[in-house]
């Protein structure tokens, strides 16, 4: 699941916990209807319009009216039938929901987690502007709320701050007390060029070049039609001679963190935050990442964590090589960064300000 599923399961266990029923319409089945009905959560699929900047071209028109046009009878029945007292709605890319709660006259709160400063500001005022018709809106890092006040500032001056919650395990593996042996180096998320795995494997070719042994998991999948391009990873990895494993997706990441001596968070573009950075923290591991959007904010303030340029296999090549060569202060430092990072994100605290805003 991305991180906005995440969050969004999150939010429906902290209204779940405050005796409320929660309906969670979705355009799909998939892992995130199993885990929400899993904690309670009641589950209805129904049409929707998946707002999707393919959609907002000449070619994906009629495909955007025509699902418009669905979504809209079918949120307005499933309104009806239900009469909520509020309607939360965790992303952007359904704008017929506000719309149609604030019709309804429906208290509806929006929370947003997708913020593009580099898209254009025409394109994200199309996407931000629905959600006007909310009572309330969130946002996950100051960075999302920056963005959305360049593109539409009526919508950034209602807006709050809730950093995401973000679970971990209760009694993390420590980093190990001596790098012996090959430094191990994980990558989490899509195998995507926009997130960097790339980058992950150059930077471990430079230093396997200066004489220092790595080895890398890449965990994560190619979306459809980007099958390409893990193909082209695993070629870049043979043609570098770096160890690269494949682990493929899984939905737990704590039990490659605990074999992991450092993270790496190379995203080419910008993230709206970086619940993957918040979790090396957690896990007690170091972790490098571009010094850009949401992920600013997500690694910084740590002591062995380190923001470095985006798109630059060197600069991640360093990091590692700092963090190797000062390891001590990682294995020193590892449990105080990560009562930080539970103080930041700790999913209690995230789960009570969600139902606060939701129900008031």
């Amino acid at each position: 699941m991305f991180g906005s599923d995440r969050m969004l399961l999150e939010s429906a266990i902290g209204l779940l916990g405050t005796g409320a029923r929660v309906v969670v319409a979705l355009p799909s089945r998939g892992l995130l209807d199993r885990e929400l009905r899993a904690v309670g959560a009641e589950v209805v699929v129904i049409p929707m319009l998946v707002l999707r900047k393919a959609l907002l071209k000449p070619r994906g028109l009629s495909t955007l009216f025509r699902d418009m046009f669905r979504g809209l009878g079918a949120a307005w029945r499933l309104i009806s039938r239900l009469r909520p007292d509020a309607v939360y709605v965790s992303t952007i890319i359904l704008p017929q929901w506000p719309l149609v709660s604030r019709l309804r006259g429906v208290r509806t709160v929006s929370h947003v987690h997708e913020a593009e400063a580099s898209g254009r500001k025409f394109v994200n005022r199309i996407l931000y502007s629905p959600h006007l018709a909310s009572h309330r809106t969130l946002v996950n890092s100051r960075f999302a709320l920056e963005t959305i006040h360049t593109a539409l500032p009526r919508l950034a001056d209602r807006a709050h701050v809730v950093y995401n919650g973000v679970a971990s395990p209760d009694s993390p593996i420590p980093p190990r007390a001596q790098l012996d042996g090959p430094l191990r180096v994980l990558y989490v998320g899509r195998l995507s060029p926009r997130k960097g795995p790339d980058l992950v494997i150059d930077a471990a070719s430079l230093l396997h070049d200066a004489g220092r042994s790595v080895e890398v998991t890449l965990l994560g999948a190619a979306f459809e039609g980007y099958e390409w391009f893990e193909e082209q990873l695993r070629q870049q990895a043979v043609v570098n001679g770096v160890p690269v494993n494949f682990a493929g997706f899984h939905s737990d990441v704590w039990p490659f963190l605990a074999e992991a001596d450092v993270l790496v968070v190379p995203s080419r573009v910008d993230e709206p935050f970086g619940n993957t950075a918040v979790e090396g923290v957690l896990a007690l591991r170091p972790v490098i990442a571009s010094d850009s959007s949401g992920l600013r904010e997500a690694a910084s303030g740590y002591s062995t964590s380190k923001l470095v340029p985006a798109d630059d296999a060197g600069a991640i090549a360093e990091a590692l090589t700092s963090l190797a060569d000062g390891w001590n202060l990682v294995v020193a430092d590892a449990s105080k960064n990560r009562a930080e990072a539970l103080r930041r994100h700790s999913p209690g605290m995230y789960r009570e300000q969600i139902a606060q805003a939701v129900l008031g």
